[in-house]
């Protein structure tokens, strides 16, 4: 990060576009996935990050994205975050993110993308999509069974879970394919489709 940000710049500024995973959080103090003592050692992924989990266990579901919902509270943005949000003053900066902390906004960053949704939104369990039914909802404030959405269905987490369709993707490849430099920081590349966004860089760039 560093040499980006002391790199002699032209006039036309260049467009980064950087794709961040768990890893980039986890300084802070946020759980990975798959790392020793990570979440899904802790918890079934089947249960509680599934859409097949939701629909027969809604209650626990809840319970474990307000858990959580209550975590972040309690987490700062770290070096990396504060760097990538710097960028800015010397580039056009685009992150793309597999994380649903809201981290990268806290420190500063102004264009971020979540491919897997955001723990500070809420959304309708059948319109998940319905930019009417997404809003905003206090880390403080859980989301409980009978809370609704405008549809009148159960308030849910405003998170894709396994089993549901990534609707960002194609926006997330289309900012991809216009960067002069694309960086990927903090993830395996092991989840699909998030995996498959490095086929879209020109070749040419670094």
């Amino acid at each position: 990060f560093e040499s980006l940000l002391n790199e002699e710049q032209s006039v036309a500024r260049k467009r980064i576009v950087v794709l961040t995973g768990a890893g980039v959080s986890a300084e802070s103090g946020v759980a990975t996935f798959r790392d020793e003592g990570g979440l899904w050692q802790q918890y079934d992924w089947q249960r509680m990050a599934s859409i097949e989990g939701w629909e027969e266990e809604p209650a626990k579901v809840l319970e474990f994205y307000n858990m959580r919902r209550r975590d972040l509270m309690e987490v700062q943005p770290n070096k990396a975050h504060l760097l990538l949000a710097e960028l800015e003053n010397h580039y056009d900066v685009s992150i793309i993110t597999q994380n649903i902390d809201n981290l990268h906004e806290r420190a500063g960053s102004s264009h971020v993308l979540h491919l897997h949704g955001e723990l500070t939104k809420v959304t309708s369990s059948d319109n998940r999509n319905d930019p009417k039914c997404i809003k905003e909802l206090p880390l403080d404030m859980p989301i409980k069974l009978g809370d609704k959405a405008v549809d009148g269905s159960q308030l849910r987490p405003h998170i894709v879970w396994f089993g549901e369709f990534v609707t960002e993707y194609q926006t997330a490849a289309e900012i991809i394919k216009d960067a002069d430099i694309f960086v990927v920081i903090g993830t395996s590349l092991t989840v699909t489709p998030a995996s498959e966004l490095i086929r879209y860089p020109h070749r040419c760039i670094p």
